[in-house]
């Protein structure tokens, strides 16, 4: 029986219903006020609503993933053995891939993806496993504690579960919430502690493997801010003398800062290329269809384009002929660039003083060491007598990884640079306090309604669009918000000047949880915590510490909505892709043209971005223990949201995603994720003291002082354990132990690769790369690889073929493909 809804035959607060007030669930749990119940609405309905997600997200994968191989599984059918993967079911059942992903061991994504995706995945593991013993012991003791026997004022659902239901005179209860704080530390510290000893031990396995030690990555070191005076080889060589093992090749920056912006002028034209020569076989494929006699093209039919900005004017000029022409001149360009740095290479230059600080003119060095120990040995060396020069030094490095135009930078100018661009992620941090509070008192507009009279028209808003407006909405909206901000501060972590993009990821990694903190915790967590005790403030000034200790705690509600929104819908964008299965078939059909851009959008494999993933996943466990006793229900969802992550992105690991592996940095983003744990015990104990502090009894006596000072003294013992942790694994993190040293190589090189990495200058892209055109079956393609060919364009037919219609067919990989 349904109940009567109207506005004029009911009482206010008897028209204040649950979200979705015709579900069945209404009637289960019956009528509460709005304004002490629209948060529970909104968790609810954001349950429900994502739950229903997650199950069609999981429906869906099912009955599509077997039929879109190229989008949940690109890594099983690409052509390199070194990146395929074996189907995720084979033959078996449809229904099989729960298990199968289940059963998957962190060990392929070692193998498939490097040290970084296996840490990230172990990182999810073990937060799972973290919030798996909250979740157990807070349910079984806080809950009941909190809930039973004890209400405070108009707290009914959730709020009757946090700390803030206790009340007055049951303050005693307060020491299960310290003995549950306690323990849940010492939980942390250890599951902290067995990490990072494994993660020792893998990192040094994996660096010490003989894929990675047979590499040239392995053996080089890379320096910046080298002066004029070492600028050349031969004077590094005379510096590095006495180095065991000796050195292998060196190789400098000096006088080759254009040689980026060639090669990327040059793979521009080689896809102009590619482009206008498939367009001009595809109008000839179907001008010829079902004709005898192949028509001649003239030259106006021919693809062309105009050189200036934009390409709306300037000289119009025939695609083909002008982008080999540019392409040849790049090939001569970066010629000459090589041989005058062959020339060069042992020349010696007089170690001249030269000007002030900010004139000096400095270049990096790559050095490659014949014994790998020694290129760990080299860059932990002092270098140079004066101050800043040759000082920061980076081992392991790739020439993939290398942000090229930040090498040579004066080392005074990447200081002043380092103390801009944290200026500005400052004031960013600082300027976006407006939308994120905005955000938070969107989350808590029926305790607005409350405090203010003029506010009174929210209590006319229905409840559902108010469970919508207060709940779905503001996640949402921070989600949308937050997209903006790593574009920002990568660009900020790439003017600091860091030289390679593992270095950059780092960087960010570090600003954005910082941002993440600030703008999708604290500020929330103020602003909702201080709406809801307004009304009480605005009565009863002189009850601030009471009401805080009672309010704050509600602010829980929107973080478990949150954490629901995470993981629940999270979990279903991630597995059901919907934005690469859109984008798959929108390329597709509107950029899918020439065979390089239709290998790359049905056999290339995505990749994610350290330096912004870790901080998403670090805030989550933030805010899981920053909440695991204030408001204990959250341990649960927080435990589902890194179970369901930690085997999604298993998945994804192997099967979808595919690193480069130049950028691996070694599993260096796993000790700063532990570090922002860290974080979260330190708000967690200051806020558990903050409420310990302010409660007071029936007689407004600090009854709880004791509780506080314990938790102070928890709070010394976190810093003490982190300052262990990092004192004795620290110095691990980089370096490679003189114990683990390999014997030094022979001067020649141990390999294929060293002799073939070595042939040429790390900074020039030489030899030139491929261009691909489809073979077709009037034979033009023949005839326009020859007259490229002619005119120094490498260029190749094998492994693409286009049909009479002009449509494109890819039966391998590009020819350099690498």
């Amino acid at each position: 029986m349904f109940l009567n809804c109207n506005r004029h035959a009911v009482p206010h607060k008897d028209r204040s219903r649950k979200l979705f007030s015709k579900w069945p669930l209404f009637y289960i749990l019956g009528p509460m006020e709005q304004v002490d119940t629209a948060s529970t609405s909104s968790f609810l309905a954001t349950l429900s609503l994502n739950a229903i997600v997650f199950v069609a997200a999981i429906g869906l994968f099912t009955v599509t993933r077997p039929h879109l191989k190229s989008i949940y599984e690109p890594r099983a059918s690409v052509h390199l053995d070194s990146k395929r993967a074996a189907p995720l079911t084979g033959s078996r059942s449809l229904l099989y891939w729960p298990i199968a992903m289940y059963n998957i061991d962190c060990r392929l994504v070692l193998d498939k993806n490097g040290a970084d995706a296996y840490f990230f995945v172990r990182f999810l593991r073990m937060k799972a496993r973290i919030f798996f013993a909250l979740w157990i012991i807070s349910w079984a003791i806080l809950l009941p504690l909190t809930s039973a026997g004890s209400h405070v004022g108009t707290n009914s659902q959730l709020d009757r579960f946090t700390m803030g239901n206790v009340q007055p005179d049951k303050l005693v209860r307060y020491w299960a919430h310290l003995m549950c704080t306690w323990i849940f530390t010492f939980w942390v510290f250890h599951n902290v502690w067995r990490e990072m000893q494994h993660f020792i031990l893998i990192r040094q396995e994996y660096l010490t493997s003989p894929s990675r030690t047979g590499s040239i990555q392995a053996h080089t070191f890379l320096v910046t801010g080298v002066p004029a005076s070492y600028s050349n080889p031969a004077a590094l060589r005379e510096l590095f003398k006495d180095l065991s093992g000796g050195i292998h090749n060196i190789w400098t920056t000096s006088g080759l800062e254009l040689i980026p912006n060639i090669a990327h002028r040059r793979m521009a034209a080689i896809t102009k290329l590619e482009a206008a020569v498939t367009k001009f076989l595809a109008m000839a494929a179907r001008e010829n269809a079902g004709s005898d006699q192949l028509e001649t093209t003239t030259k106006s039919q021919r693809p062309s384009h105009r050189v200036g900005i934009f390409g709306f004017w300037g000289k119009k000029v025939d695609s083909i002929e002008w982008a080999c022409s540019e392409i040849a001149t790049c090939n001569r360009l970066l010629a000459q660039i090589s041989r005058d740095s062959a020339d060069d290479h042992f020349k010696t230059r007089p170690r001249t003083a030269g000007g002030g600080i900010l004139s000096w003119k400095t270049c990096a060095a790559f050095i490659t060491c014949n014994s790998r120990i020694s290129a760990h040995m080299a860059s932990k060396a002092l270098l140079h007598h004066k101050p800043y020069l040759m000082s920061a030094k980076y081992v392991d490095v790739s020439w993939k990884d290398v942000v090229w135009n930040n090498l040579n930078q004066n080392p005074y100018e990447l200081k002043l640079r380092m103390l801009v661009s944290y200026a500005a992620t400052t004031a960013l941090i600082i300027f976006w306090t407006v939308p994120a509070a905005f955000i938070g008192l969107a989350s808590s507009l029926p305790s607005l309604a409350a405090t203010a009279p003029w506010l009174s028209w929210i209590d006319m808003i229905p409840t559902w669009v108010m469970g919508f407006l207060s709940g779905i909405l503001p996640p949402v909206l921070l989600a949308a918000v937050m997209m903006l901000v790593p574009l920002s501060l990568r660009s900020l972590a790439v003017f600091e000047g860091k030289p390679t993009q593992s270095a950059v990821e780092l960087s960010l990694m570090t600003r954005f949880f910082m941002f993440q903190v600030v703008h999708s915790f604290l500020i929330i967590t103020v602003s909702s915590g201080i709406v809801a005790a307004l009304p009480g403030l605005l009565r009863a000034p002189t009850s601030v510490p009471t009401l805080l200790a009672q309010r704050l705690p509600q602010a829980s509600t929107f973080f478990l909505t949150f954490t629901v929104l995470r993981g629940l819908s999270g979990a279903a964008n991630g597995l059901l892709q919907i934005g690469p299965l859109i984008l798959y078939h929108t390329k597709l059909f509107m950029l899918g043209s020439t065979p390089r851009s239709i290998y790359a959008i049905k056999y290339g494999s995505r990749s994610v971005q350290w330096g912004t993933l870790f901080p998403d996943f670090t805030l989550l466990a933030v805010i899981g223990l920053v909440y695991s006793v204030i408001s204990p229900i959250i341990n649960g969802i927080a435990c589902f949201a890194f179970f369901v992550f930690y085997h999604l992105y298993k998945y994804l690991l192997v099967w979808q995603f595919a690193q480069p592996r130049g950028s691996d940095s070694g599993g260096q983003f796993f000790p700063r994720a532990v570090g922002h744990i860290f974080v979260g015990l330190y708000i967690q104990q200051i806020c558990m003291a903050g409420l310990f502090f302010l409660a007071r009894d029936e007689r407004n006596y600090p009854a709880s002082a004791p509780q506080g000072v314990l938790i102070s003294a928890l709070l010394v013992l976190t810093i003490l354990f982190q300052h262990f942790i990092n004192d004795s694994f620290g110095p691990l993190h980089h370096g490679l132990p003189l114990t683990l040293a390999d014997s030094p190589r022979e001067t020649h090189g141990s390999g294929e690769n060293w002799s073939r990495e070595n042939d040429f200058h790390p900074i020039i892209p030489t030899p030139s790369p491929i261009a691909w055109f489809p073979n077709d079956l009037l034979g033009l393609a023949l005839m326009q690889a020859k007259n490229c060919h002619d005119a120094g364009v490498n260029c190749s037919l094998q492994n693409a073929e286009m049909n009479a219609k002009g449509r494109v067919k890819v039966t391998g990989p590009p020819p350099d493909l690498e």
